[in-house]
Parts: C-alpha cells; sequence; structure tokens
C-alpha cells in the first residue's frame, strides 16, 4: 500500500473540505434566504440533511464491502468496511445532534418517538453493534464476518428510514429533494444544499482514507508482532 499517496489524499480531501464548510457557512448566514414559516432555525437543514445522505452513504459502502468480503474473504475489503463504519457513525451522529436542535424550535420537543427519528436512532445502534461483535469472539476472522453480517443487514433500515415519512404517521415533512417529480425547493436553498453534500463527502472520504491507512498498518503491526523472525517491513513509498 503507498500511504504517502494516501496521506497526500487525505490531506488533499481534508483542506478541501475545510474549505467547501467554511464557504457553506458563510452561505447559509449570509446568503441562502430565510424559510418564510419555520424561520432561522431551518438553516439547519444544510447541515443536517447532508449528514444524513453521507450516513447513508457510508453504511451502503460497509454493506456493499462485507458482501464481497463474505464472498472473495479480500481483507482490504473488510478494512473498508470499517474505515466506512466510522465515518457513518461520525455523520450519523451529527444527524441525530442536529435534529433535536431543529426540532426543539420547529415541534417544541428535543424528542419524540416517531417513527424516522425511531429508525434513526436504531441505525446508529445497529452500526454500534458492528464494532461491539468484531470484538466479540476469541476469533477475529470469525469476528469480521460476523460484523459483515451485521454490515448487511443494517443497510435494511435505510429505507424505512426514507418512506416512513409517506407510509407511517410522522412529525417530519415530505422529502423536498428526492421526489418523483423533481426538487422543490427554492433555486439557492437547492445550491446551498449541494454545497453542503460536497462539504460532507469531501470531509467523508478524507476520514476514509485516514481510517483506512491506520486499519492497514495496526494489522501489519499486529502480523509483525504475532510472526517469529525478520521483521517485516510496511511499504510506504
Amino acid at each position: 500500500m503507498n500511504l504517502k499517496r494516501i496521506g497526500w489524499g487525505v490531506l488533499g480531501l481534508g483542506t478541501l473540505g475545510v474549505v467547501t464548510v467554511v464557504i457553506l457557512h458563510a452561505m447559509v448566514f449570509f446568503w441562502v434566504p430565510t424559510e418564510s414559516f419555520q424561520g432561522i432555525i431551518q438553516r439547519i437543514f444544510y447541515i443536517h440533511v447532508p449528514a444524513w445522505w453521507i450516513t447513508f452513504l457510508a453504511f451502503g459502502m460497509v454493506a456493499l464491502c462485507s458482501t464481497v468480503y463474505l464472498w472473495l474473504g479480500d481483507e482490504r475489503l473488510d478494512m473498508a468496511a470499517v474505515a466506512a463504519a466510522e465515518g457513518g457513525m461520525v455523520f450519523c451522529t451529527i444527524g441525530l445532534l442536529t435534529g433535536p436542535m431543529w426540532a426543539r424550535v420547529a415541534w417544541g420537543a428535543w424528542w419524540t418517538w416517531e417513527p424516522r427519528l425511531t429508525l434513526a436512532l436504531l441505525l446508529w445502534f445497529i452500526y454500534l453493534g458492528y464494532f461491539l461483535v468484531r470484538k466479540s469472539t476469541a476469533n477475529p476472522e470469525q469476528g469480521k464476518r460476523l460484523a459483515a453480517v451485521v454490515g448487511i443487514i443494517g443497510i435494511l433500515d435505510i429505507p424505512l428510514i426514507h418512506i416512513s415519512v409517506n407510509w407511517l404517521r410522522s412529525l417530519h415533512p415530505e422529502a423536498v429533494v428526492l421526489r418523483p417529480d423533481g426538487p422543490n425547493l427554492d433555486a439557492a436553498m437547492l445550491g446551498t444544499l449541494m454545497v453542503g453534500l460536497l462539504a460532507h463527502t469531501l470531509i467523508f472520504f478524507s476520514l476514509f482514507l485516514a481510517r483506512y491507512a491506520v486499519e492497514f498498518l495496526e494489522r501489519e503491526l499486529a502480523l509483525r508482532e504475532a510472526t517469529p523472525g525478520p521483521a517485516h517491513g510496511v511499504q510506504v513509498s
């Protein structure tokens, strides 16, 4: 593995992500119009919604990599799944924290056990379980495979989160972007949302590459400690 290239990728994506986050906040505070019904609190939308989209992307990567890992047994796919799962947990936590801030003003309560919120919290616990299962057995390989199964099953919660607003009684408004007839959103608001999505995407892939490299180094170190004889160097260039 070329760790130097990964390092440059982390630095490049991270820098672009931070710059885009700064641009996003400038747009949120000084450019995008205030929503007429909810007022200033609606501006959390530009952080909250992209955080959930990246959560779904990350956990989708976990499910995909885990599926192929169970099929091929390639350790690189398991490392990618772990890296994506940790990034997904970061953005899922952001979504769960920003949601109550919005709800406190919009609904008058920090939390209510309505369908979408409940399913979103369940998603967080499923992927927390992904990490717990990895460490639950004395056999690391068995733990990886059990975790892969959890990662695959967990993805089934995501479509339920999406359709819960339309299929179940929910306080959440219906979708304004992912609609069959196209986005129902002011152009400036949609543009700001897309900048938010770009910023979150850059940050996520920066974290993903960094965590992938760390996982690789941890496994190389464990292999060196478990293997007698001359040390096996890690290729870094």
